[in-house]
């Protein structure tokens, strides 16, 4: 019987997870999962409620991703009404998520993954953390993360009424609209973050690019997986995070599918593993072919680099320049360098920014015409747009009165959830040699499912308990040899 090493739970992700990883003989890798040990709720707790409740219960989903389900929430009930909003509702609804986007992936970049570069992925991880990434760059550069952030809050604040979980999810509108005196700050807020993600960039630049041990990382093999991609592209097939079609390219960048979101049965299967609380998924008509990549897989990945490598283009000019330096760096498109999502993640929100300031200067935003009302229901609506982490998708089914009879939501997560498992297996077979599992090794296969962002509340639900840390070591036979946990 192989050795296992156990990491419970991950750290610096939203959510509760652990990585299984078993050992041969000889102590080399021979298998890894990531595992999700919550259990899901959402979907059945919603039927019995009326329909436009759903993107007020929606954001309660997750207090890190809440924005996204409000929107995909809301596209549904457009859908279940027969109802297009408004251009100024359409334009309202995208500086929000905009804003959302801009606040999210900081948080991502900054606290979560950019301490393994910018500390150092074997440091201690008593200082590979916001704190030591902090007293590594400096402390204003850290209060610039927290202004940015603020702002682009205040902006979802006045939107739907608080950040955290909002509100105000209408079929074919919003609940209220935009006044001058509101266009002024969030023009000064849509050019500030302009400013500040060209800045986040060339912090990127400065720690990963320019270190060649760091860039040799982001281009070795243990971090590269041959998948399929899915994002939504707009009629030019540039980046589009709110509106367009889903478009599939596959591991060599042609074209596989390019369909309305609301035909997404029809292309996407869903598959359960007795591993994992996360229902997997796969290309439909390939078929599920287990947890591999390359030729004959099934898999596709979405997210940040996902959606720039099935684009031709980003939306904004400052964007695009970036989008094109990163495929010159990265040898071409697609990319399958895992660790380049966090480069890519960078670049969607430079477009976020410069997205927010034509937003700010359309004469539309300030009109009054801010909702359709006319209301057809259906009794079955799809939502679908990008979240942050990467395609999300709301299935409604009604019964006459309005009242959710079905509810199907598939969230980026679940999207990557294979190529995670398949990501952290191929980092630690190249990183964890045995017989002495040392920490900068665990940290190494963990910087596998970082780049993905991960939002296991999103994808999962929980009871609420303690989480403590384990790791617990085994030898062949599977007697334990050593556990050490954190509290």
């Amino acid at each position: 019987m192989a050795s296992k090493v156990t990491i419970n739970p991950i750290t610096r992700l939203e959510g509760h997870g652990k990585i299984e990883v078993f050992l041969d003989d000889k102590g080399n890798v021979e298998d890894a999962y990531f595992q999700v040990v919550e259990l899901r709720g959402f979907e059945r707790f919603c039927i019995g409620r009326p329909a436009e409740e759903m993107p007020r219960i929606v954001p309660n989903i997750c207090g890190v991703c809440p924005t996204p389900h409000n929107m995909a929430s809301t596209k549904a009930l457009d859908d279940l009404y027969s109802v297009e909003p408004t251009p100024t509702a359409k334009l309202i609804r995208q500086l929000h998520l905009n804003a959302f986007y801009l606040e999210d992936h900081y948080i991502h970049f900054f606290f979560l993954s950019a301490p393994d570069f910018v500390v150092g992925p074997d440091s201690d991880p008593a200082v590979r953390n916001i704190v030591g990434l902090v007293n590594k760059v400096g402390i204003d550069i850290g209060g610039k993360v927290i202004d940015v952030r603020k702002k682009c809050r205040e902006i979802i604040k006045l939107i739907a009424s608080k950040p955290c979980h909002p509100e105000g999810g209408l079929p074919g509108g919003v609940p209220r609209g935009i006044t001058e005196e509101e266009r002024k700050w969030i023009k000064e807020t849509a050019d500030f973050s302009v400013e500040f993600a060209r800045f986040a960039l060339e912090i990127f630049k400065q720690a990963v690019l320019d270190n060649k041990e760091y860039l040799k990382l982001v281009l070795s093999d243990a971090y590269k997986l041959n998948t399929y991609y899915m994002g939504m592209v707009d009629e030019s097939k540039r980046v589009n995070f709110y509106e367009g079609k889903l478009r599939v390219v596959d591991p060599s960048g042609a074209e596989y599918a390019l369909f309305d979101y609301r035909d997404y049965i029809s292309h996407i299967g869903e598959w359960v593993e007795p591993w994992t609380y996360i229902r997997l998924t796969h290309l439909k008509k390939v078929g599920w072919n287990g947890l591999h990549d390359g030729e004959g897989t099934s898999l596709y990945r979405v997210g940040p680099l996902a959606r720039l490598n099935v684009a031709e283009g980003m939306l904004t000019p400052l964007a695009q320049k970036e989008y094109e330096s990163m495929y010159d760096t990265l040898g071409g498109r697609p990319s399958h360098h895992t660790l380049a999502y966090h480069w890519a993640r960078l670049i969607e929100a430079l477009q976020a920014a410069e997205h927010l300031q034509r937003i700010a200067d359309d004469p539309l935003l300030t009109s009054k015409d801010i909702r359709n009302m006319n209301l057809k229901l259906k009794r079955r609506g799809i939502g679908c747009l990008e979240a942050a982490r990467g395609t999300l998708i709301h299935h409604y089914e009604t019964d006459d009165r309005g009242i959710i009879t079905k509810v199907n939501l598939i969230v980026a997560t679940q999207h990557n959830a294979a190529p995670i498992s398949l990501s952290v297996k191929k980092a630690a077979q190249a990183f964890i040699k045995g017989p002495e599992v040392k920490e900068g090794m665990l940290n190494m296969a963990e910087m596998a499912f970082r780049p993905y962002d991960p939002c296991l509340a999103c994808a999962t639900h929980s009871l609420p308990g303690e989480m403590p840390l384990i790791v617990n070591i085994r030898d062949k036979h599977g007697n334990l040899i050593r556990s050490v946990q954190r509290d």
